[in-house]
Order: C-alpha cells, then structure tokens, then sequence
C-alpha cells in the first residue's frame, strides 16, 4: 500500500501533488506551499476552491500542460488542453481519462456544469481523483489503484457514500480528501475509514 501512494502529497482540500519518473502533476492546486515546477496541471472544474488561478501560474513553466474543462479554460493562457467527460489522452508519457463528477441529485455540481474527475496513469500506478461528486453510476467503469475520494459531505460524497463509491471502485487503497479545510474534519476521514472495505490512508497535509 505504501509503495502505490509513494509520490503522492496531499497539499490540502482537494489539492494533490503526484510525482513519478515521468514527471510531476499537481490536480487542482490551491494555497500551495510549494512553488516546485509541474509538467501537468488538471484542474477538475471552476469553483474557487478547485481552481486557483494564482496558485497555477507560481507553478507553471514554458512547458508546462493544463487540462481542464471549457469554462476554466477560457480563464487561462499557455498550454490548456479543454476536455471533458469521456475523453483520453497523453502528455509528458503520462496517460489521462477523463471521467464525469457531479451531484444526482444536488444543485452544486450538476451535470451539465461538465465538472470532471482524473484517471492519471503515473509510476505504474492508476490514480483517481474524483472531483466534487457523489456516488455515480459512471463509478462502475472506474479501475484505479489508488482513489482520491471526497468525504466531509453536503458538496460531494459523506462518508457512508464515499465508503459505499470505493466498494464500487475496489482500488487497492483509498485516501479521504476534501476535508480539514472549508469543510469537514478529520473525523469525517476517520468515519470513512471505519465504514471502508478496502484499506484506507489518511494522508496529513504535505
């Protein structure tokens, strides 16, 4: 288990910094600490605690790439890859998918909103970082070996839903995010771990 989230950083929220021999991806910086240069950057959809412009440019170099949707593309120069669900490419020998995120049943990501979520193929490793959503059907086509996953509830997954996601998804380890800042505690990723039956890692903030 450790060796498959060797490279991975939570840096907080739902932002992560994932570093394998072929390069170092952030998915969704935001309040970073860090100004270590990235090859990718993806960003999952616009709401102001996934996209920080600010936090995107102290991180980009000439060659950096980002991947993002439309609208938050339209908001950004250099490199931008738009995408959206359902889409798969490769850059910097890193493969990407590109999987729907949204709430069913909630007006805080809809659908149509086109939010998304990342399969990232680094280290030898399949990475998902879900984005804002709940459980979806979608979640049924997901294969990954190690699941970033909302838990602290209201705009994404608690963490019965998010337990009830990584019993869909069956990677060999799941980490909680989106909790400890803005929303949720760490009792919600407790809770998720308690309730999971795949094994769990609570990462603390790097």
């Amino acid at each position: 288990m450790k060796d498959l989230l060797k490279g991975i950083t939570w840096l907080g929220h739902a932002s992560f910094k994932i570093s394998g021999p072929e390069g170092i991806v952030y998915i969704d910086p935001r309040n970073l600490k860090t100004t270590e240069a990235a090859d990718l950057i993806l960003i999952t959809h616009g709401h102001s605690d996934h996209f920080a412009p600010d936090d995107v440019k102290r991180i980009c170099m000439p060659s950096t790439t980002v991947v993002t949707i439309a609208e938050v593309a339209a908001k950004l120069q250099g490199d931008v890859r738009t995408v959206k669900p359902g889409d798969k490419l490769t850059l910097a020998g890193i493969a990407i998918e590109v999987v729907p995120a949204y709430n069913p049943s909630k007006a805080f990501h809809p659908l149509a909103a086109g939010g998304v979520g990342y399969i990232v193929t680094i280290g030898g490793r399949r990475v998902y970082h879900a984005g804002d959503t709940d459980v979806i059907p979608e979640m049924h086509d997901i294969q990954a070996d190690v699941a970033l996953l909302p838990v602290a509830g209201k705009y994404t997954m608690d963490p019965v839903e998010a337990a009830q996601a990584a019993d869909i998804i069956k990677p060999a380890v799941a980490v909680p995010m989106h909790w400890g800042d803005l929303i949720g505690t760490r009792a919600d990723a407790e809770a998720f771990r308690a309730r999971c039956h795949v094994p769990v890692e609570i990462l603390d903030v790097g």
